[in-house]
């Protein structure tokens, strides 16, 4: 791991300084790049090079010196920009960090047993545990549907898109929703791009739908941590995060149930 890490940080550093000018806020470069430094470095590229940029973008930082060459308050990220290319740029909102202060809500947990056996602290294991507690519902208000599991597209000037699971919804107003959900577990963390791709993917693939992205993120085991998004007049912006916590439930007390019917009767709640 620790030499993976090292060969993408020199390999990605380089390819940053042959295309950055002082000053610039995007620096493009093609997936060729990356097998043409490679060869002029001497590292050895994984089989599949995609692997590369998604290391950067969901596991690893960029390295300092790319860093330090961001504007205060933004940071850089690599976005997509068609078929095999890329497009180094800046974010307010590079990686969707869970707020560790938020208030937990404890959800008997509806997961069958043998799955809960089996299932891993991966994105599966994630994505099985939002749709047997119907985790969706939940956090949108929505009567949520399961459509499809790793929807893959292309919109222009991203190319292929990838989400992990798509829910599609109906409110009390017969109102029809898309939700495409991106899950993360483990060390991967949640990044801004793939909000923006989902985005993209719901214009091209649902453009009569309302779009409302979903981010989750184990944050432990049966701590699950949920952000939507909207697009404002600066990007993407998180419109709401709770975190909920699964357990058995002989474990949620009558106390607990009368703090969720307080918070339920709060303003905030009863809009």
């Amino acid at each position: 791991m620790t030499d993976r890490k090292n060969r993408y940080t020199r390999l990605i550093e380089d390819i940053f300084d042959q295309h950055y000018r002082e000053g610039a806020e995007e620096v493009t470069f093609e997936r060729d790049d990356l097998v043409e430094t490679a060869k002029k470095l001497g590292i050895k590229l994984p089989k599949n090079l995609g692997d590369v940029v998604y290391s950067f973008r969901y596991r690893a930082n960029l390295p300092a010196s790319i860093r330090q060459r961001a504007p205060a308050g933004l940071e850089w990220v690599i976005r997509p920009t068609g078929q095999a290319r890329y497009r180094f740029s800046l974010a307010s909102m590079p990686r969707i960090i869970p707020n560790n202060l938020l208030v937990e809500t404890k959800i008997p947990d509806a997961t069958p047993g043998i799955i809960a056996r089996y299932a891993s602290g991966d994105e599966q294991g994630l994505l099985a545990k939002l749709r047997y507690n119907r985790l969706i519902d939940i956090f949108t208000g929505v009567t949520c549907y399961s459509l499809q599991n790793h929807l893959r597209t292309t919109v222009p000037d991203m190319g292929q898109v990838e989400t992990d699971e798509v829910y599609v919804g109906l409110d009390q107003y017969g109102a029809h929703y898309v939700f495409p959900v991106q899950a993360k577990g483990g060390t991967d963390q949640l990044g801004i791009v793939q909000i923006e791709r989902d985005f993209a993917l719901c214009t091209g693939k649902f453009p009569k739908l309302i779009c409302r992205p979903i981010a989750a993120q184990f944050m432990e085991d049966n701590l699950i941590a949920l952000f939507s998004f909207e697009k404002t007049e600066n990007g993407m912006a998180v419109s709401d995060e709770k975190h909920y916590r699964l357990v058995p439930p002989e474990q949620l007390t009558d106390e607990e149930l009368a703090a969720h019917r307080h918070r339920a009767k709060s303003p905030r709640y009863s809009e």
